[in-house]
């Protein structure tokens, strides 16, 4: 279990370099209990001290040409590339992530170093017009120290696509990844980084609790936060940095709804509907929290999804099982807690609803309704709470129902028809005969209402849009004179 040099970055942080901090916490694989490595964890003043250390190497490093800044994320990608299989076993032992899940995001982190490559010399301004005899241009410039917080459940996709393009525009950031996953939302990314020829203290990793999050927030010198994670802690986030006024991007929860039409392949959607909401136990912002189904295929549909549950074991991913552990036990509990509190409400377990460990079975539900807990609150873990409805309106109804505007799937076997309802449904990820989980770095990602606000990720655009300020610049040959 080694990446680059495990002896330059046990034990420490990132921080102008491998970095010991006051403190010290063991990193716990939720499969096996087994402890994998230590990491530092750092305290307020640690994370100060790298918040300055970043905004002294920013000024150096947004001055060097577009070009050298693309060069980097270019030869990062390429280091990416070369340690996958290393990424991937600690996304494994780490995070519970299932093998493929893992090998999938590696390759997002990939693209989107890529993409921020790109990004570095895509043109950043335009020519406006004037009523006056000179230039006058709108240009984007570095916003400063860019202050990254990034959760545990995709952990290192979910840091690099801020982390990168920040970089790339001529930031610096300091990264807080989840404490439960350091090593591969965080630390890992720093020796790629490092061994591209970033230069020091442009880019941190200060792991920690809560507290180092605030710290990371409260600082002056920090214009822009970019948080992923749940609801709760965005909405205090949101709140914290809007009295100080910066900006904050927001990027949170989703309890995404699928809908089933009658005139769909039925075989073809249960298949869908149980990678949507078994995939990575679940644990996904984008997670098909909602299966709304046609009465005509209820029916056919649920038996089908529980056999597709019933097939998928959990179990320790490193020996190749699918589906890992739910990240801890609190989530896990909370996950049970929902089922139970469902199924005490009139719902019916037709598969799952037990665990062993961490170990939580892929679970249907049948016969849920909207007051049931599974149906209003994201539950985060391998649960299918399915709905029956008899006509589109009030699938309409039941997608609008909830809060959250993330992700929205539509099934049928006319898709222009399925595509007919997009105007009806307010989210900001819509897929047309496929399930809710999808991401690609050029595709601009955000959700409405609960699951966040602030600039979209994806695509150079967004991401210009995200982690620059707009600078007004006018130009004239000569001094005009004035009555005064």
């Amino acid at each position: 279990m080694t990446f680059f040099a495990q002896q330059d970055w046990e034990g420490r942080a990132y921080v102008g370099g491998w970095t010991e901090l006051e403190a010290t916490v063991a990193v716990v694989s939720p499969a096996t209990g087994a402890t994998l490595t230590t990491v530092a964890t750092g305290n307020a003043a640690e994370l100060a001290d790298a918040v300055d250390r970043a905004a002294a190497a920013q000024r150096e490093w947004a001055a060097l040409p577009a070009d050298a800044r693309a060069a980097v994320m270019r030869r990062a990608a390429t280091t990416v590339e070369a340690h996958a299989d290393t990424l991937v076993r600690w996304l494994v032992d780490e995070a519970g992530s299932g093998q493929g899940k893992a090998a999938f995001e590696v390759g997002l982190v990939v693209a989107e170093l890529h993409l921020a490559a790109a990004t570095a010399i895509m043109p950043y301004g335009q020519l406006l017009q004037t009523a006056h005899p000179r230039l006058s241009m709108a240009r984007r410039r570095p916003a400063g120290v860019v202050g990254v917080i990034a959760p545990f459940n995709f952990p290192a996709i979910l840091a690099s696509r801020s982390v990168f393009p920040a970089l790339a525009l001529g930031n610096a950031v300091v990264l807080k990844p989840d404490p439960r996953t350091t090593v591969s939302g965080g630390l890992f990314l720093a020796a790629a980084l490092e061994e591209a020829g970033l230069p020091a203290g442009v880019f941190a990793v200060v792991p920690g609790g809560a507290d180092v999050g605030a710290a990371l927030v409260d600082h002056p010198e920090v214009p822009i936060i970019s948080f992923t994670g749940s609801t709760e802690a965005g909405r205090a986030i949101g709140e914290r940095g809007g009295r100080l006024l910066k900006r904050v991007h927001l990027e949170l929860g989703g309890n995404n709804a699928m809908i089933v039409l009658p005139d769909v392949d039925v075989a073809a959607a249960a298949s869908a509907g149980a990678w949507g909401s078994f995939l990575h136990q679940g644990q996904i912002c984008m997670t098909t929290g909602r299966h709304l189904v046609h009465a005509d295929v209820h029916d056919e549909y649920v038996a089908l999804l529980a056999e597709k549950a019933k097939a998928l074991p959990a179990g320790d991913p490193s020996t190749g099982t699918p589906l890992g552990p739910i990240i801890d036990a609190g989530q896990r509990d909370r996950v049970h807690g929902l089922v139970t509190a469902s199924v005490d409400a009139g719902a019916r377990l037709v598969a799952g609803g037990t665990y062993t460990d961490l170990f939580y079975q892929p679970t249907v539900l049948a016969e849920v309704r909207p007051e049931h807990p599974a149906f209003a609150e994201e539950i985060f873990g391998p649960v299918a709470p399915v709905v029956r409805f008899e006509d589109v309106d009030e699938a309409i109804d039941l997608v609008n129902a909830s809060g959250y505007g993330l992700s929205v799937a539509v099934l049928a076997g006319d898709a222009f028809r399925a595509l007919e309802l997009a105007d009806r449904i307010p989210c900001g990820i819509l897929h047309i005969n496929d399930q809710t989980v999808d991401d690609e770095a050029q595709a601009p990602f955000g959700g409405t209402g609960f699951s966040g606000s602030g600039a979209r990720f994806g695509g150079h655009e967004a991401n210009i849009e995200a982690f620059t300020e707009t600078q007004w610049v006018t130009v004239q040959s000569r001094i005009a004179p004035y009555p005064f």
